[in-house]
């Protein structure tokens, strides 16, 4: 029996094959290799995201000041939850991805001041709750949470599937093992990013935390599929279309483009007026075709042009569409 049940599905292996040439692209052609600002924005994001998806409080103009060293009204242990965060991101270059200490390591920085158990796995049990307070599953005793960690590490370090894959099984498999008292969620989506950062630098810079704080119900939705089902597959499936998502958007803001943000956007809008007069009605996925653009962009143009009452949205069989009002 396979010591971490999931599947490699076709769906998975296109994700990715699609990731692997986006990657190439973003390390080409990216602004993100000679713009520090841009990885400066993108790493907030990622603190803001990741913190946010804990439930906390501070906004992402909050947290930007945060991290500028600016003062700010805000609960202390939100402030210091963003200060520890960016400490160990930014120290992510010089930790070992299969090093327990290390991991101890960066949940001691990230949680410095805030838990009695920083940087020791935990004591007692817990359990894994989803923002509803829902209880999705109790972690692992904590008499074996050292081994079953260490075990986890070596895996990944050892077996031969591609690190994407890997990182996304060691994503799930941390959070069920849920090794710390508190922290989990914020240490495990920092060593996903630190294992994919080892395959290729280009992602230590990509706010794959955005995207999952942007579909926050379907990541939590997925870990508790994929924990009914004893399998992880539905759950590797999602962070591999998250990271893919991200690497889009990615390469969407940075396509170097003559027109304003406004004359880009009513090009955008345009387009998707002159195929709503020839097809009558339209779909996230036709306007990702017709635009190249990601899930979430292709919502974001959608949603605004219902608000300037452009179009309006309506079900269609079991998703949505839209049509000219």
């Amino acid at each position: 029996m396979q010591k971490y049940p999931f599947q490699i599905t076709t769906e998975i292996l296109n994700l990715v094959a699609e990731i692997c040439e986006l990657t190439g692209q973003l390390s080409t052609h990216s602004k993100l290799n000679n713009s520090p600002q841009l990885r400066r924005t993108n790493r907030i994001k990622t603190i803001y995201s990741s913190l946010a998806i804990e439930q906390n409080t501070l906004t992402l103009d909050q947290v930007t000041a945060v991290i500028s060293g600016k003062r700010v009204l805000a609960p202390p242990k939100d402030i210091a939850e963003v200060q520890n965060a960016y400490e160990i991101y930014d120290r992510l270059d010089t930790l070992d991805p299969y090093s327990v200490d290390n991991l101890l390591l960066a949940h001691e920085v990230m949680t410095r001041g805030l838990v009695d158990e920083s940087g020791e796995f935990r004591s007692r049990s817990v359990g894994v709750v989803d923002n509803h307070g829902n209880v999705l599953h109790v972690g692992t005793l904590p008499a074996y949470v050292p081994g079953l960690v260490s075990e986890l590490l070596d895996w990944v370090k050892n077996n031969p599937r591609h690190i994407l894959i890997k990182s996304c099984v060691f994503h799930y498999e941390f959070e069920l093992i849920h090794p710390f008292a508190d922290g989990n969620g914020r240490i495990g989506r920092l060593w996903h990013t630190l294992l994919m950062s080892k395959w290729n630098p280009i992602f230590a810079w990509l706010p794959i935390e955005s995207m999952i704080h942007d579909r926050q119900e379907e990541y939590y939705r997925a870990f508790n599929v994929a924990n009914v089902a004893e399998d992880s597959t539905v759950f590797v499936t999602f962070m591999l279309e998250a990271i893919r998502d991200t690497m889009l958007e990615v390469i969407d803001g940075s396509v170097t483009v003559k027109q304003s943000k406004s004359e880009k956007a009513a090009t955008r809008e345009n387009t998707v007026m002159n195929y709503l007069n020839n097809n009558g009605e339209i779909t996230n996925s036709d306007v990702r075709k017709l635009l190249n653009v990601s899930v979430a962009t292709a919502n974001r143009i959608l949603n605004t042009m219902v608000e300037k009452g452009l179009i309006i949205r309506f079900r269609s069989g079991r998703s949505w569409a839209y049509r000219k009002r």
